[in-house]
């Protein structure tokens, strides 16, 4: 058989994606101010980043970065284990430990690698990772490379992640999902699935990436909102870098489980620790999310508008309480013509296909944050139903 050449598959593949319309490609944001953004000249209004408490650009968290980088430096210069664990990243572990109200918190550079870190820390060859069919794709990668049987669930489905843990009796044994979906905004069943895992004697794990400062008392992510602890969860993920405006993520939980991640877990044992100053603007900000309820409550406000807003204007939504409110618009072709007619009204909305999500199910994922108005959110709606509009036009 003949060697394959790379070069040919990778040309093949990428003509293939341009015949369905699948070519990725990157927007350059030249400045920032809140939720408005110029990319290629234009200031436009941003509905679809993470910033849900509006963090990113907070005084407060761009001047504790700014100190921490004139005392600091820009750099850690080392992993933790050697030189590069700072006391800034110690407070952090310590405050968002104290947020979370668990025992333990670790540091991350992202959530991918905590991701990455935890299974194959905990899981090895004979052991099986139950997850939930739509999680992360950071979670699926880590049970691949971790090399562990990996057994997906339908969605929010408890019953389903019972019966593959059943069917998998032998070995060690994790649960694993999502707290709030990515692509989708729902929230997934913690009570009925921590159930499921104490029966099938299996470690829970939440990725919380898109609950965290959002949702739960304190803004302590869906964890704390569906009143379980330590026990029920022993381990969850926060990341740094959505409601929180920065980078990086914990991994936060028992004090066992934490401690063995801190000391074989080949994600965080060989890296550069984070710098030091984002830890500072990480620390700063989860200071400002526990104590600013009223960030909450205006993304409350805006997710109750938005919804009624999309109900009045016969837009699909998916069933989201969360600042995640996808628009479904069918297949790719109308949700990128979509995404382009509200670039063209001012708006940037980016259309999510496939295969990040399934076939027939392209949409506009929109995202709320708590610095956007009423007045940007009722300008939307009326600009998504004329995108809407048009495309039904131009279809016919």
């Amino acid at each position: 058989m003949a060697r394959t050449d790379i070069h040919d598959r990778i040309h093949a593949l990428r003509r293939q994606r341009a015949a369905q319309g699948r070519l990725r490609q990157r927007r350059t944001v030249t400045r920032r101010d809140g939720v408005r953004l110029e990319v290629d000249g234009r200031w436009l209004t941003g509905f679809c980043s993470n910033d849900y408490l509006g963090l990113a650009t907070q005084f407060e968290v761009g001047a504790a970065l700014q100190d921490a980088s004139a005392r600091e430096g820009t750099g850690a210069s080392a992993s933790h284990l050697v030189c590069g664990h700072h006391a800034l990243h110690e407070q952090l572990e310590r405050e968002m430990a104290d947020w979370l109200g668990v025992p333990r918190a670790l540091l991350f550079g992202s959530g991918f690698m905590a991701n990455l870190a935890v299974q194959q820390a905990f899981l090895e060859d004979e052991d099986v990772c139950v997850q939930d069919r739509l999680n992360h794709a950071s979670l699926i990668d880590a049970s691949r490379l971790a090399g562990c049987r990996l057994r997906r669930y339908p969605h929010l489905d408890p019953e389903g992640a019972m019966r593959q843990l059943r069917n998998a009796p032998d070995g060690a044994a994790m649960l694993i999902t999502d707290g709030v979906f990515s692509m989708d905004g729902d929230v997934a069943p913690l009570r009925a699935l921590s159930l499921v895992a104490r029966t099938q004697e299996a470690l829970m794990y939440v990725d919380d990436a898109h609950g965290v400062g959002v949702l739960g008392p304190q803004g302590r992510g869906t964890v704390a909102e569906a009143g379980l602890g330590v026990l029920e969860v022993p381990l969850q993920l926060a990341t740094l870098g959505k409601a929180l405006g920065g980078y990086g993520a914990v991994v936060a939980g028992d004090e066992d489980l934490v401690q063995h991640l801190a000391e074989v877990a080949r994600p965080y044992l060989y890296t550069t620790a984070l710098p030091p100053a984002l830890a500072a603007a990480s620390l700063a900000a989860v200071k400002l999310a526990r104590r600013d309820e009223w960030r909450r409550e205006r993304l409350r406000e805006l997710v109750g508008q938005f919804r009624t807003g999309a109900g009045k204007f016969g837009l699909e939504l998916m069933p989201s309480n969360t600042p995640i409110q996808p628009v479904l618009c069918g297949d790719e072709a109308t949700a990128s013509a979509m995404s382009r007619a509200l670039e063209e009204a001012g708006f940037l909305v980016t259309a999510i296909r496939p295969p990040t999500v399934p076939e027939g199910q392209s949409r506009l994922r929109v995202t709320l944050s708590s610095l956007h108005t009423p007045q940007q959110v009722n300008a939307l709606l009326a600009a998504i139903a004329d995108a809407r509009d048009r495309a039904m036009r131009d279809a016919a």
